[in-house]
């Protein structure tokens, strides 16, 4: 019996030599997991950012291939039409100043002061005398619109656009009525499309105040006395 058992126990341990050792897929995968988290094997990866930015060039280099073979003239015609581009963009930029993100407020001209005309006047010399043209002519912008208010010319409103203020102006002082609207032009232009001024134009205004002081307004017509008329 001995022999006999021996001999059944070495077949069956042959037989088990054949089979193949069946790991359940889970476990394995589980396993797996715990392994590659390990930080050793982490160590040179990209971090969040460069991830980021490579993701980002592999997008432009597809859209410029994209766009070179779409572009007539291949390469060369996406040149040119880049440099058409940006050369449109410089005359506007150009034409239309610096694009400004705050909003015209309602007082613009004069904000929150309540300088006299003199004040103003003052002030714009001191910028001028210093070459600071932009706020030169600012300032004398305003003094010059304070001055037709302390006349009566205009009547001190707040919240008035030197728009506004030279198209009212000009109305009751018709000799200066160009060179008004155009002083409220430079205005604008300084103030809020990103231009700088220069000497010719605070003196110009400095010009313009003088004049205006000289000038009387334009009444309105009288009425006409009764039985005039025939």
């Amino acid at each position: 019996m001995t022999g006999a058992g021996g001999t059944t126990a070495r077949r069956l341990i042959r037989v088990g030599d054949d089979i193949p050792v069946d790991v359940p897929r889970v476990p394995a995968r589980e396993a797996a997991q715990d392994e590659l988290s390990d930080p050793m094997y982490h160590e040179h990866d990209p971090n969040l950012l460069q991830r980021g930015l490579d993701r980002f060039w592999e997008w432009v280099g597809d859209l410029f291939d994209g766009a070179t073979g779409s572009a007539p003239g291949g390469p060369l015609g996406l040149v040119v039409l880049l440099l058409v581009v940006i050369a449109l963009g410089a005359a506007l930029w150009w034409r239309l100043g610096t694009p400004q993100r705050t909003v015209r407020s309602a007082d613009a001209l004069f904000g929150s002061s309540t300088r006299s005309a003199a004040e103003h006047r003052t002030a714009a010399e001191a910028h001028a005398d210093a070459h600071r043209w932009t706020e030169a002519v600012q300032e004398r912008m305003r003094a010059v619109v304070r001055a037709l208010e302390d006349r009566a010319v205009l009547d001190p409103r707040p919240g008035r656009t030197a728009d506004e203020a030279a198209a009212e102006a000009g109305r009751l002082l018709p000799a200066h009525d160009t060179r008004l609207r155009t002083a409220a032009r430079v205005f604008d232009d300084v103030t809020y499309g990103g231009r700088t001024a220069d000497q010719a134009a605070y003196l110009s205004l400095c010009t313009l105040d003088r004049d205006l002081e000289d000038t009387k307004p334009l009444l309105t017509a009288a009425p006409m006395a009764p039985g005039a008329a025939g």
